[in-house]
């Protein structure tokens, strides 16, 4: 059969391709190990071996796969490597990477119920499968007033709970002819940086978020927060939005949910609880203290694309009262007008985020739910958290090395303090540690002081991947600081 048809690829050509590049991420799965985990290449080294223009001709598609080896895999960080302990999990599981596919494959766009039904109500759907499964408030069900749905990440939903916290505060004004007072968002320093960019994004300006101090844990002071509130009111200023997190990416502390949630509802202010990378441990009835205070949050949001092993882009936003983000967000220009919207009877996604257009991504999601199952989830989610235990337990018995702050979940931040200049050392041991290939950790500030985070939740990260990391960890400290001790 012809190879294409036109100047596209044919189905029977598709077909043998497309099984090619299976087949390649497949041996790619079976040979992540072998790659240094961050790439090596200096900067440019891949613009410098692409052409200058765009090809005139098309090109054979086993030429483009081959490229994909020679040129781009130099320059792959390799963030499914079971030795990739960075920043926090990305995980790329085979039912979602399916998913993703067919998603990809019927292409979609699913901004509005009426084009393309599934695609709306197995979102709905499957984020109300998700509160089950989490222990989530109830009021998060679109069974009520709120519901959830899938945002690309967490820092747009940050930014959506803002939008409907301003709506919210304002009483609509803030959509309609601006803000006659000030509007002020409380954070912690530990907070993700998404909040900052939230509140200059919806125009509140960065010297209107305000810096709630921390206890010795890092945690936000709810002491501090109330009167941070109370200066504003006195002052004239709005509080519109407290966020707390569940597990800060610099130290995974976790926020006094409770008492934040106090303050905010004795306040009227809207409350957001960030837990990126933390929240899928719920998964697990024995870690669900996290979420603990939750049913006093206005809004939430989790990652299955970090640690529930769908692959990125997934964050599932929730919202209690789903009523100020719609009215925030919503549009409707002629041309979106139909049927199904004017009845009110079902949900248009594109009123619940920024951008109108949206991909079928709860089809990732859902195949990885019935993949692994509850059960699934919660074997791999237990193994990652007794792995981080036990080698926060193999530091603290070291004297070369201590623990930074306490390792509840799946990230440890530690130090090697056996050395004339910890600061210096620290930061050549991180250096050293990535250059080698063998693995990879990146770093916070804790205290004022250099801090190293090992990260644990990759796919196919074991005991022995972990072991690993912290023999070359304590060989490259100590070889460089022969006089250590």
């Amino acid at each position: 059969m012809e190879e294409r048809y036109g100047h596209h690829m044919t189905p029977a050509a598709f077909r043998r391709h497309g099984r090619a590049v299976v087949d390649w991420i497949a041996d790619y799965m079976e040979r992540v190990e072998e790659f240094p985990v961050l790439s090596q290449v200096d900067p440019g080294t891949l613009r410098a071996q692409l052409p200058a223009s765009p090809p005139e001709q098309g090109e054979p598609f086993e030429r483009i796969l081959g490229d994909v080896d020679r040129l781009v895999m130099p320059g792959i960080t390799h963030w499914q490597s079971p030795s990739f302990f960075g920043y926090f999990p990305a995980n790329a599981s085979g039912p979602s990477i399916l998913g993703e596919l067919l998603s990809a494959g019927l292409g979609v766009q699913g901004m509005l119920w009426a084009t393309s039904p599934a695609c709306t109500e197995l979102e709905t759907h499957v984020l109300d499968w998700m509160v089950e499964l989490l222990g989530l408030p109830a009021p998060f069900l679109s069974t009520g007033e709120g519901g959830g749905v899938i945002q690309d990440s967490a820092s747009s939903a940050t930014l959506c709970a803002l939008l409907a916290a301003r709506e919210r505060a304002t009483a609509g004004a803030a959509t309609a002819r601006g803000v006659d007072r000030p509007l002020a968002v409380y954070a912690t320093d530990q907070a993700h940086s998404s909040v900052e960019k939230a509140v200059r994004i919806a125009g509140l300006g960065t010297d209107l978020l305000r810096t709630v101090p921390t206890d010795a844990g890092h945690g936000m002071d709810p002491v501090a927060l109330r009167q941070l509130v109370d200066a504003d009111l006195a002052a004239g200023v709005t509080p519109c939005m407290v966020v707390g997190t569940v597990g800060t990416t610099s130290s995974n502390v976790i926020d006094p949910l409770p008492l934040i949630g106090e303050v905010a509802r004795d306040l009227g202010v809207w409350f957001h609880v960030d837990a990126a990378m933390s929240g899928t441990a719920a998964v697990c009835a024995e870690l669900r203290w996290i979420h603990d205070g939750l049913e006093l949050a206005d809004s939430y949001c989790t990652n299955p694309h970090k640690w529930l092993f769908v692959n990125f882009d997934c964050d599932v936003f929730y919202v209690a009262d789903r009523g100020a983000l719609v009215r925030a967000l919503s549009i409707l220009p002629e041309y979106l007008r139909n049927q199904a919207t004017e009845t009110g009877s079902v949900i248009d996604y594109r009123d619940w985020h920024v951008p109108l257009g949206r991909r079928f991504r709860a089809l990732k999601l859902w195949f990885v739910l019935r993949h692994y199952g509850a059960e699934g989830l919660r074997h791999h989610v237990r193994e990652h958290v007794a792995l981080t235990r036990e080698l926060a337990s193999w530091i603290e018995a070291d004297p070369d090395f201590e623990l930074a702050a306490p390792a509840p979940l799946n990230l440890v931040c530690f130090r090697y303090r056996s050395a004339r200049d910890p600061e210096k050392a620290n930061r050549r041991l991180l250096e050293t540690l990535n250059a080698s290939g063998e693995l990879y950790l990146t770093h916070t500030v804790l205290d004022g002081r250099f801090t190293l985070r090992l990260s644990i939740g990759a796919l196919a990260t074991r005991r022995e991947h972990v072991e690993a990391a912290w023999e070359c960890i304590r060989a490259t400290a100590r070889a460089g600081e022969p006089d250590a001790g």
